[in-house]
């Protein structure tokens, strides 16, 4: 995922953090079975695999 979502970066200017969830208790509770999943302010954009319209959609809002 992490490799799609820099491929995106082209096109859009944006930072990518990557946490790692089993550091993070709560985290971990909300998505164990999920991993990797993609949030942007506690949203969740996509798991699994990178889901480049649904990224492309949440990034136009801060245009």
């Amino acid at each position: 995922m992490l490799v799609a979502l820099k491929r995106l970066r082209s096109e859009h200017d944006f930072d990518v953090s990557v946490r790692d969830i089993d550091t993070c208790p709560d985290k971990r509770d909300s998505y164990d079975r999920l991993v990797p999943v993609l949030t942007m302010d506690d949203e969740e954009i996509c798991h699994y695999f990178l889901d480049a319209v649904k990224v492309r959609e949440v990034l136009s809002r801060f245009r």
